[in-house]
């Protein structure tokens, strides 16, 4: 017995109806994964989303999860999707660079927890998706594998530090894509690309590689095409594991698929920039056209006002603590060896005491209990996910946001970053385009601890956007798709080693890494 072949359009359906697919024996994840093999290798010149691939690993494990389908055995969650896995994230035997030139050979010998349960769950990993070098802001390149372009111009920036999985998915190239998020990064290319980005609550999706282990500011989470799609990975991914103490147990298939939330039954709130965050005039106009087309579909939606601290003290300080705690061995043993950004970081931290840091541990309490007075009254909280429209890769970062000077290269972020010192968790969601044609990310905060009420609202805002056309989301035109200039590897120092792949490269101590 042989499954039938796919159609041409297969790599556009979204993970969900893939995964379905494959269980009615309608498609093969052989030829799923020759089909985004062959979206790649047309399109990724172009974009510059996908790194170091493992190609013919893939084709026999999607060969194995074929003959798994025939036999009727029970099939995981993911159970032959191909899948991007952000350039943070250990993953055995395939290079492992954080984008990053101290790790320019790193072949890990084992997953990282998050990628072990993906292939758990039946995803087939095949390849690695790009990032600032160390995941060090929102602008996807690094002089490792070069920058990432933005699929709807190539010229600007794909967000990060998951651009290289929010281009991917935008262009169809893989359907499943994995990202994590400290500041904004998987909210932020998900709003420039024009995708989901969901950044749970800390511990639903076990974080392993912090050696902070109880800083509730980073977390790995799910993106997507759709917001079914990130559920799908959220719940192949979510429950607790010793290496992250803020996860806890939890029931993952919760997450596979949660209510449509009544919209008509919701409390909103909106804010342009939380009363802290710089935001471009073209952007504030752009959100505030949004919320008047869709303020009719909630039972309320005001506009609130915030006063939530001194948030961009706080951030610094438990951002650069974390650098200090993750990079310190690669500084110390050769400061050079690390980009302008991680670099900048480190010395940040080093500088501080711990009166800073204990201050930053209380501020960053005073603010979740500033943040609750909001959700006394409301549902959900909603504000654009950036304050600008995607700039030129060729720029390391927005230097000024409505003419405003930045005071570094993460300042821009805090439309995100805001949200993240609150620990709730939120999403971005594709809603029409900007005034520049570039898609518009509306990011939404949910309740504290209220990831699943989200999901829900989110599934019933993405139903409703997908009615009206200056809300749904917006699609890339691939077929127009030119060489950007200068070339995207414009900025790579020196290429990979040519035998990345094999096995027997020396692995770095690349789990402290934030």
């Amino acid at each position: 017995m042989r499954l039938p072949s796919p159609p041409a359009t297969l790599v556009e359906h979204t993970a969900v109806a893939l995964r379905q697919m494959i269980t009615k024996r309608e498609i093969s994840p052989v030829e799923l994964l020759e089909a985004c093999i062959a979206r790649i290798e047309t399109v990724n010149p172009f974009v510059n989303a996908v790194t170091a691939t493992c190609f013919e690993r893939a084709r026999a494990e999607a060969r194995a999860a074929e003959k798994a389908v025939l036999r009727g055995e029970s099939l995981g969650l993911l159970h032959g999707l191909p899948v991007g896995v952000k350039d943070l994230e250990p993953t055995a035997g395939l290079l492992t660079t954080f984008g990053s030139p101290a790790f320019r050979a790193h072949v890990p010998k084992q997953d990282i927890e998050l990628v072990a349960r993906v292939r758990r769950a039946g995803g087939i990993v095949t390849g690695k998706t790009n990032v600032p070098e160390m995941g060090a802001g929102a602008n996807s390149r690094n002089p490792v594998w070069g920058a990432t372009g933005n699929p709807f111009d190539p010229r600007l920036n794909a967000g990060g530090s998951s651009g290289g999985s929010a281009a991917a998915l935008a262009c169809d190239m893989l359907p499943v894509c994995t990202g994590s998020d400290t500041g904004g990064s998987l909210r932020i290319p998900a709003s420039k690309c024009g995708v989901v980005g969901f950044r749970p609550s800390p511990g639903v999706v076990p974080s392993v590689r912090k050696l902070l282990g109880w800083t509730p500011i980073s977390v790995v989470g799910p993106m997507g095409r759709t917001v079914a799609d990130a559920c799908l990975q959220l719940a192949a991914t979510a429950g607790p594991h010793a290496g992250d103490p803020l996860s806890y147990p939890l029931d993952p298939l919760a997450f596979l698929a949660p209510r449509v939330a009544e919209l008509g039954r919701l409390r909103v709130a909106y804010t342009t920039d939380f009363g802290c965050c710089d935001v471009d005039p073209d952007i504030r106009a752009t959100f505030t056209s949004r919320v008047a087309a869709m303020r009719h579909l909630f039972a309320r939606c005001d506009e609130v006002r915030l006063d939530l601290g001194d948030v961009h003290r706080c951030f610094d300080v438990l951002r650069a603590e974390a650098f200090v705690a993750g990079m310190r061995e690669t500084y110390e043993k050769d400061p050079a060896s690390l980009g302008e950004n991680p670099r900048a970081n480190y010395e940040m931290g080093a500088r501080m005491s711990l009166l800073d840091s204990a201050w930053a541990q209380a501020e960053q309490t005073r603010i979740l209990g500033r943040f609750q007075a909001t959700f006394a009254d409301y549902d959900l909280l909603l504000a654009p996910t950036t304050p600008v429209s995607p700039f030129p890769w060729t720029e390391p970062y927005a230097r000024f946001v409505d003419g405003k000077p930045q005071a570094n290269y993460y300042r821009w972020l805090a439309l995100t970053y805001v949200t993240t010192l609150t620990t709730h968790p939120a999403i971005s969601l594709p809603c029409g385009t900007d005034a520049k044609g570039m898609p518009f990310g509306l990011q939404v905060v949910g309740p504290f601890r209220g990831d699943l009420p989200l999901l829900s609202a989110s599934l019933a805002l993405e139903e409703a956007f997908a009615a009206d056309p200056a809300l749904r989301r917006p699609r890339p035109d691939l077929a127009a798709l030119r060489m950007p200039q200068p070339a995207l590897d414009s900025i790579v120092t020196a290429p990979p080693p040519a035998n990345w792949s094999a096995a027997g490269h020396a692995a770095a101590g690349a789990g402290s890494l934030v």
